[in-house]
């Protein structure tokens, strides 16, 4: 029951990981606090969700459609941001209402009431001695790593990446060696929002939704950025999942009622070892 409890952890951590990806690289390489890209992700299993149950098409097919929409929609935010000078305190203001709108919009065309993706993903298991492996859930821990990893490999082995991470470090000395930033914000600031598409889709695949939701995975994808480290691309794979299995096993031991203890005193004490994480 224990292992089974781990299994579960790691999986959740994944999606930790997945989601808090976007939201760290737009952190830490743009300076904006991107609280929509929680909407963004919510959104996206709505449309996976519509999809499925209108159209009969495959959750993952529906990425086709749901990626460059998300796409569209982060690098159009990210105008506004980069149009008025935001500072990162402004943004996470104005992010924060976009989320409301979205909320709302969600609400007027899904309703409040909890949606649950019936797909044969669900019905799907591996079994790997005593322990069960819902195939959703390893389709998300697949992709998270995959992503990690990718991103990764672009920050660091690319021309576009040493340029991001050079706006990051020093704007005025990377716009004088001649680096595009305001073409590179766009890129990362969609990418970021296509990010969080993948990641609503995997949430469609595994849990039900529901608008309201989505306040629920602020505090843990923000444990998780901050334990991982803004900017970075394995951080937060690797605290989603220290996270993820931490509140595995605190509800197995103890109830599932102290899960979020764990995630919020991580936060907590990271904020007040290290204050000046936030910037």
């Amino acid at each position: 029951m224990l292992a089974q409890s781990v299994l579960s952890g790691v999986f959740a951590g994944a999606l930790y990981g997945l989601l808090g990806l976007g939201l760290g690289l737009s952190w830490g390489l743009l300076r904006t606090i991107n609280l929509a890209h929680f909407a963004f992700a919510f959104l996206s299993a709505y449309i996976c969700y519509q999809l499925a149950f209108v159209m009969k098409v495959d959750p993952l097919l529906s990425l086709g459609l749901i990626v460059p929409l998300m796409f569209a929609l982060g690098a159009g935010l990210h105008w506004l941001t980069d149009r008025f000078k935001l500072t990162p305190f402004s943004s996470l203001l104005l992010t924060f209402g976009c989320m409301g709108i979205a909320e709302s919009l969600m609400q007027t065309v899904w309703t409040a009431d909890p949606r649950k993706l019936e797909s044969h993903y669900a019905e799907l298991k591996f079994r790997l001695g005593p322990l069960y492996l819902p195939v959703p859930e390893v389709l998300t821990l697949v992709l998270a790593i995959a992503i990690s990893f990718g991103a990764w490999a672009l920050l660091r082995h690319t021309d576009l990446g040493k340029a991001l991470r050079a706006s990051a470090e020093d704007a005025p000395v990377a716009a004088a060696f001649g680096i595009n930033q305001r073409r590179n914000g766009f890129l990362l600031a969609g990418a970021c929002a296509a990010l969080a598409g993948v990641a609503g889709v995997c949430i469609a695949l595994s849990s039900s939704i529901s608008p309201s939701q989505m306040y629920a995975w602020v505090g843990v994808v923000f444990a998780a950025v901050m334990l991982g480290g803004l900017g970075s691309a394995l951080g937060p794979l690797i605290a989603g999942l220290v996270i993820g299995v931490s509140e595995a096993v605190t509800m197995a031991v103890t109830a599932p009622s102290w899960a979020p203890l764990v995630s919020f005193t991580l936060l907590i004490l990271i904020l007040l070892a290290r204050p000046g994480r936030i910037r």
